[in-house]
């Protein structure tokens, strides 16, 4: 059987990534990389041109196809990731109306609101979706278009999430899928369907109904590649184009997050901690994501909205490298000297604090040093996650490990803070690209489904996700220290949230 290539496209808020993976070898062969611009303003706004997303996964997509070893024609699905919760405005034939709102938009706060009493109060709402409306959730941001252009709400014949903007753009079809779906707040999680009564919340005129994708099942293809997509890459116009899903669903795959019992920690741009579990996971006091995986099952998530913003924030601050910050962080000792960072740059949704602002505490004419700063940022953006993995236990999910994605986990420092905050052993895949390596294993799926050939996800997951053991480290002496040290991030997180309301 001659070798069948596997793409994975991943779409994040700062760039597209790309990789292909052959199944008869049982590796990558290639992976490409190309960034986002972002537009934003001091009240929140958070906005990409879906364009730029075409244009960075035309570019990587290229790049990874012309390389050596890849035959274009050898591909047989692709598999695509998106940033969640994003709205993509489409009219009647296809055009965008207006930039997406990203997930870490919090121009739409006020929105929030409105549904949340418009739906009959933060119970109500729960009880309907199983989610919170939260700010950053796609529904805010369909209820700001309504409010606020309402010329190009007129025009509103669809509205895609960015991973099926892009499916889109590969097939022409305008579906989506569970998981990602799960992110709208105007889903129901526990039925798979969507709820007519938080889109009339939103919209009473009831005419949001008829704005929405087709729904389609994990392991179900969207469509066929166009041909002018076949064409323009040399591929086979037979090539799939899976159900896709969220960026955190993906991850979730890609780490083998597939079965109870693992919990993912993502230490990217925001911050995610998530795990599997076969029947849905609801927090009455509406912080966790009650989401559907994007293999089948549910994945109960927290999400704080600054992770890597905060390093990088303090980083860019002192004037160093990465390698120079992390050595910095490794002088200070655990808990910074008393220094404390509430990370809140970008305001907060975990704890529910949009309107926040990131505050430094602690500081003394002794303790106010370059490496407690530096220390206070990553501890700080880490306890934020404690404080989410505490959530998730008290809903009855307790790791045997964690595994980490994301650009902090590339650090030895962090990957120590971790695993004393959390108090769980953490290890990190061999492969970072864990957004892309879901959609591989998930594009399989599908392909095989098709096909014929009977394969769970677990099984495939198993298949192509490695773990790296020299990343794997266990809670240390420090660890006893991090429960007073968190001990104070909620005092502090109790005492400055009136400021923030």
């Amino acid at each position: 059987m001659a070798d069948q290539l596997v793409v994975g496209i991943d779409n994040g808020t700062q760039g597209t990534k790309c990789v292909v993976y052959s199944r008869g070898q049982g590796k990558l062969l290639a992976s490409a990389y190309a960034p986002h611009d972002l537009i934003e303003n001091n009240q929140g706004r958070r906005e990409q041109e879906p364009q730029w997303w075409v244009d960075a996964a035309t570019r990587t997509l290229r790049e990874v196809l012309a390389a050596p070893g890849v035959d274009p024609k050898a591909v047989v699905a692709i598999g695509v990731s998106g940033q969640q919760h994003g709205c993509v405005p489409l009219d009647r034939e296809g055009r965008v109306l207006r930039p997406a709102k990203l997930w870490c938009d919090t121009e739409t706060v006020p929105q929030c609101e409105r549904i949340t009493a418009a739906a009959g109060g933060k119970a109500a709402v729960i009880a309907a979706v199983g989610n919170a409306v939260a700010a950053g959730f796609t529904a805010s941001k369909v209820r700001w278009l309504l409010e606020q252009e309402p010329a190009l709400y007129d025009r509103l014949a669809t509205v895609l999430l960015p991973h099926d903007y892009l499916n889109f753009w590969l097939t022409g079809e305008r579906k989506t899928e569970c998981g990602d779906a799960s992110g709208t707040a105007y889903f129901d999680v526990r039925k798979r369907i969507w709820s007519p009564t938080l889109l009339r919340a939103i919209d009473p005129s009831g005419r949001l109904a008829a704005c929405l994708p087709e729904l389609v099942a994990s392991d179900e293809p969207v469509g066929t590649i166009r041909p002018e997509i076949a064409q323009a890459f040399g591929l086979s116009e037979r090539v799939i184009v899976s159900s896709g899903g969220g960026d955190n669903m993906m991850a979730a795959i890609g780490t083998g997050n597939v079965a109870p019992g693992t919990v993912t920690a993502s230490l990217g741009t925001s911050g995610t901690i998530f795990a599997f579990s076969d029947q849905p996971v609801i927090d009455p006091e509406g912080e966790l994501a009650a989401f559907c995986s994007s293999s089948g099952g549910w994945m109960p998530l927290i999400c704080t909205m600054n992770v890597t913003v905060a390093t990088e924030q303090t980083r860019a601050l002192l004037g160093l490298d990465v390698q120079a910050f992390d050595a910095l962080v490794a002088r200070a000792p655990a808990g910074a000297d008393g220094v404390r960072l509430l990370p809140y740059f970008n305001g907060e949704r975990t704890p529910p604090l949009p309107r926040a602002r990131a505050t430094f505490s602690g500081l003394s004419s002794t303790n106010f040093t370059r490496e407690n700063l530096a220390r206070a940022a990553m501890e700080g953006a880490t306890l934020g996650l404690r404080y989410g993995l505490d959530i998730l236990r008290r809903l009855g999910v307790s790791p045997r490990e964690i595994r980490l994605v994301g650009g902090g986990a590339k650090s030895r420092i962090w990957r120590r803070i971790a695993a004393d905050v959390f108090g769980c052993p953490v290890i990190c895949p061999v492969s970072a690209e864990a957004g892309a390596m879901g959609c591989v294993v998930q594009a399989m799926w599908c392909a095989d489904k098709l096909a014929g050939v009977r394969a769970s996800i677990t099984d495939l997951a198993g298949q192509v996700i490695r773990l790296d053991p020299a990343s794997r480290t266990e809670p240390g002496a420090d660890t006893a220290r991090y429960d007073a040290v968190y001990g104070d991030y909620l005092a502090l997180n109790g005492a400055l949230a009136p400021l923030h309301t």
